[in-house]
């Protein structure tokens, strides 16, 4: 400490400040005769005593003595190493790249210039660094191609910088660290955390918050996993029941909080399946001919328990075929029980109709007992609703699907008829062994099965189920009305013939156009479809705001559905035997 600059500074701030010795003196408890001896040079006071008079004078220690800090120790490179290292940690702890660094610099920082200054440059670009991890995320969902680019290469980036600054500061005691915004600055030192720094600390901890309870999934029961542990479980389900490709998303809050593909469109090119992916739709289709139908029911253009050839000038059976087949009712002429049949009947599969007319030993289309007393699942019924509701409205199904619920809801890429443009990108069905079926580009649109999709078009249309968009309250509560209840072993032969009450307790029954059972949460309304190739299977719980589907175009898929539902939101409620969704291990025992 030169005595000599104390002395000159203490006398220029004391007369600057009009203070007399005596004065000084009473404000300090410095005793007169040791101030007369600093300002002569005579000694060398103690930094208490400095402190002292600068309190008094209202100036920094700085003011009075250039001050070697008492506590500076000599530079240790392993604060340097935790310093410029401890962000690694950042990879495995969200958010230690920033707090671990900050927590070592604001407890170093006065113990040698040298940390401070590294400490701020750390903290700085550790702070940067994440904010722009956050942009390139915006980026990846947003920007096609760079987006991509620019979020895989932070990270890569940023641990370069890392490591060249850990061995940079170790051997040199130097470091660089680029695209750093200065949060913190070298004078902020003794002085508090800068406002903007607390501010972006803040916002990052907040959307780390929020990023880990949007990592999460709750359950019907309350119990919660993660969506990386959904997604391990699903990939290893895929894998161990070969399964070809898979989509599922999970709805919580009455939207979609987890989207997820996994395996191929074309397992045998190894073609990946994507969310954007055309997939065939089988009885899905029913699902959004329902609703279709309740939007009429709704304006007042069909009634549900009118019989429906009450629509038509002419019996169904004169009309001329405008398609292949499916408009084909001349084998009913002779039939005395077809004319009961209402839009109820079609939908809640109670009309008569069988499942599909080359199902029957003659392949003649028949009303197989009187309409509306008891449930067999017929795509027939559906279809015959459909061909009246064209003749009614004028329009075919396409237009009215299009106009009423596929253009309202942005499902660009979903349709009742085969595309061109789903060329570019379709799944092949795959059978067990994965041989490719050939895929079916001729259908025309029928209610019960045409339907073509791909997995974000239809959670486009669940979560607008779930959020009552297209239909009134009253109109859903009507759709998912229980209607007629199940008492079949099976959905389908041989089980279908068999009297059963093995869903008694959940009350199997069947809506219009959508399955509904009873839950500790509510009701549970369903759909699933299956064709050769595709397997599909959706359900709602309105009452606790989730729901999840799952499509497939393996015909492996239903044999992990029981697993899927129970891991994915612990549905263990769908009557998993009666749909005949035998688990793979089952399979393989």
């Amino acid at each position: 400490m030169d005595t000599q600059t104390v002395a000159k500074n203490l006398v220029y701030q004391r007369k600057l400040k009009g203070y007399s010795q005596e004065e000084l003196s009473q404000k300090t408890e410095v005793t007169i005769r040791t101030i007369q001896r600093i300002e002569k040079g005579d000694v060398h006071p103690h930094l208490q005593t400095i402190k002292l008079l600068a309190v008094a004078l209202e100036i920094e220690v700085d003011d009075l003595i250039i001050l070697e800090n008492p506590k500076e120790e000599n530079i240790q490179q392993k604060w340097l190493l935790l310093l410029h290292g401890t962000p690694l940690l950042g990879l495995v702890l969200p958010l230690c790249n920033i707090l671990f660094p900050l927590f070592l610099w604001i407890h170093k920082r006065e113990d040698n210039r040298l940390y401070n200054e590294h400490g701020i440059k750390v903290v700085n670009f550790q702070i940067s660094i994440t904010v722009l991890y956050v942009i390139s995320f915006i980026a990846l969902l947003t920007v096609e191609g760079y987006g991509f680019l620019f979020f895989i290469a932070i990270v890569p980036f940023s641990v370069g910088i890392t490591i060249f600054n850990i061995f940079r500061a170790i051997n040199s005691y130097t470091c660089y660290y680029p695209l750093a915004f200065p949060f913190l600055k070298k004078n902020q030192k003794n002085r508090k955390s800068s406002p903007l720094l607390l501010f972006v600390v803040g916002i990052v901890l907040f959307s780390n918050m929020a990023n880990a309870q949007s990592s999460i999934i709750e359950r019907l029961d309350g119990s919660q996993i993660t969506k990386d542990s959904l997604t391990s479980k699903i990939e290893q389900l895929v894998k161990d029941a070969e399964v070809h490709g898979l989509a599922v998303s999970v709805f919580e809050k009455n939207k979609t909080s987890y989207q997820n593909t996994f395996g191929y469109k074309n397992y045998k090119e190894k073609l990946k399946l994507t969310g954007n992916t055309n997939m065939y739709g089988a009885s899905l289709s029913k699902a959004i001919f329902g609703v279709l139908v309740l939007k009429f029911v709704g304006n007042n253009i069909i009634d549900l328990d009118t019989p429906l050839e009450s629509y038509l000038p002419k019996k169904i059976y004169e009309y001329q075929p405008l398609t292949k087949w499916h408009d084909n009712f001349s084998e009913l002429k002779n039939d005395s029980l077809y004319h009961k049949i209402t839009a109820r009947m079609c939908l809640n599969h109670t009309s008569g109709f069988p499942n599909w007319r080359w199902f029957e030993a003659d392949q003649l289309l028949k009303v197989k007992f009187e309409p509306g007393t008891k449930y067999l699942y017929s795509g027939e019924g559906m279809v015959f609703l459909q061909v009246v509701i064209e003749k009614l409205t004028g329009k075919n199904l396409e237009q009215l699907a299009q106009e009423i619920i596929f253009q309202p809801l942005h499902m660009d890429s979903t349709s009742y008829k085969w595309q061109e443009e789903y060329g570019k990108d379709f799944a092949f069905g795959h059978k067990t062994k994965g041989e490719l079926y050939q895929k079916d580009m001729d259908n025309e649109p029928r209610s019960a099965s045409t339907l073509e999709t791909t997995p974000n078009d239809y959670a486009l249309f669940m979560v607008a189920i779930m959020q009552g968009k297209i239909l009134s309250e009253s109109s859903y509560k009507e759709l998912f009305q229980p209607q007629i209840r199940i008492r079949s072993l099976t959905q389908f032969p041989p089980g279908s013939n068999v009297v059963s009450s093995a869903n008694d307790d959940i009350e199997l029954s069947y809506g219009l156009g959508w399955g509904v059972f009873q839950t500790p949460y509510g009701k549970a309304s369903f759909k699933e479809g299956h064709g050769d190739g595709f397997q599909h299977y959706t359900i709602l719980f309105p009452e606790a705001e989730k729901g999840i589907m799952i499509l497939s175009n393996s015909d492996n898929g239903e044999s992990i559905f029981k697993e899927v539902l129970e891991v994915a939101v612990m549905d263990v409620y769908t009557p998993w035997e009666w749909e005949n969704y035998v688990p793979y291990n089952l399979n393989s025992n």
